[in-house]
């Protein structure tokens, strides 16, 4: 080779802030491995046979990138195997070797905007408002100040949605009790002589199943249907109109919500600090002092490949070089070709399993050993006692 081209050494001796970055400097276990792990790509590379155009510095900002990759692939899985839990949860906590517990607050969080739908719970405010129905008028606008008064903005001013109006007949518990009974009160008389559930000691009662009360209320909901005039309404846009025609002058409540309220989805307000996606969850670089065998031999082979890769680069900077007499290829290309195949399949294989250690499969794969335990417990015959 070419005297000006700087060669391997032989041995390197790693000092703090020979690293691009220096993500790692400081720890002691990460210092020893980089000298051990540039000795060994030499090594792998053709090292002393052949010279190796690399330097210290070289390897080092290999060994640097093979520790970020492996801490970024598995902080990737991790933020996709959590994000569901950590959505909303305060930043500023470094996540790396943390065990994150899973909750339902995201899922209580999505039944919620349902729940508003509904009726029945959720973040969004329900207010009442009062129609003032005219005597023989069935069509209201709910935007005319007029005959709407809003607890929450003013009518027309305020864009609402009516999700409920109090507009029916009297409840059938009203009317349950036999106007015969014991005195011969009518259910009117009793409810206004005594009081609800406050009846006079000479007022007599059956004690009849419960299923009587249910049928009792049934038909006297069935006889509204039947003979008198049901009490509907019918909203489109901003008209409400009701039925049957009102024979006096009086309040019709509604419930509503505003739309503003609604449509705001920024739930935590204006926060900066909650976690909102995978760009701000709290995974730092993991300490290279805590991660396994497993994962140092993987970053080992993966520091080899980027050498091979930086080898290859330097290489193919020529394809050839003259020697006395004749002149040599050199194998710049083969060596850029492996480096790509090698690093392609240790990604696949790291990403192949951190996705066999989900969540999802090792719950599958453990209900899959209690099946398999309660198969073959099946088929052991129960002892026999003889006494």
């Amino acid at each position: 080779m070419a005297t000006n081209i700087p060669i391997w050494p032989g041995s390197s001796s790693f000092q703090s802030g020979d690293t691009p970055f220096g993500l790692y400097d400081s720890d002691s276990t990460y210092q020893t491995d980089q000298d051990s792990t540039a000795d060994w790509c030499a090594k792998r590379l053709g090292y002393p046979i052949v010279d190796i155009e690399l330097q210290n510095i070289n390897f080092f900002a290999c060994f640097e990138e093979a520790v970020s990759e492996y801490s970024s692939q598995v902080n990737y899985f991790n933020i996709k195997e959590n994000l569901l839990t950590l959505k909303g949860t305060t930043t500023g906590s470094n996540l790396t070797h943390k065990e994150i517990t899973p909750n339902h607050d995201r899922l209580v969080t999505i039944a919620k905007s349902y729940g508003a739908e509904a009726g029945s719970g959720g973040d969004v405010t329900y207010y009442s408002a009062s129609v003032s129905v005219t005597q023989s008028q069935q069509v209201y606008d709910l935007t005319d100040p007029n005959f709407v008064s809003l607890e929450n903005g003013t009518a027309g001013t305020d864009s609402i949605e009516v999700k409920r109006v109090f507009y029916q007949g009297t409840p059938a518990m009203t009317r349950y009790f036999d106007p015969y009974v014991g005195t011969g009160y009518g259910s009117d008389q009793l409810l206004e002589g005594f009081g609800f559930g406050n009846y006079s000691p000479a007022i007599n009662f059956l004690m009849m199943p419960m299923y009587d009360d249910l049928l009792r209320v049934q038909a006297i909901e069935f006889n509204d249907q039947i003979r008198k005039s049901a009490y509907s309404f019918e909203l489109r846009n901003n008209r409400l109109r009701i039925f049957p025609d009102p024979k006096t002058n009086f309040t019709l409540w509604i419930e509503y919500v505003k739309r503003s309220d609604r449509k705001n989805a920024l739930k935590n307000g204006t926060a900066t600090n909650v976690i909102t996606d995978f760009s701000n969850a709290d995974y730092d670089n993991m300490l290279y002092s805590s991660i396994n065998d497993p994962g140092k031999q993987w970053i080992r082979k993966y520091t080899l490949a980027l050498a091979k890769e930086l080898l290859g680069n330097i290489r193919s900077k020529y394809s050839s070089i003259p020697i006395p007499g004749s002149e040599t290829n050199l194998d710049g290309d083969t060596l850029r070709s492996e480096a790509s195949v090698e690093k392609e399949n240790l990604i696949t294989q790291l990403r192949e399993d951190l996705e066999a250690a989900s969540r999802r499969n090792l719950l599958e794969r453990q209900q899959d050993e209690a099946d398999f335990m309660n198969n073959t417990m099946n088929k052991i015959p129960y002892g026999i006692y003889i006494g």
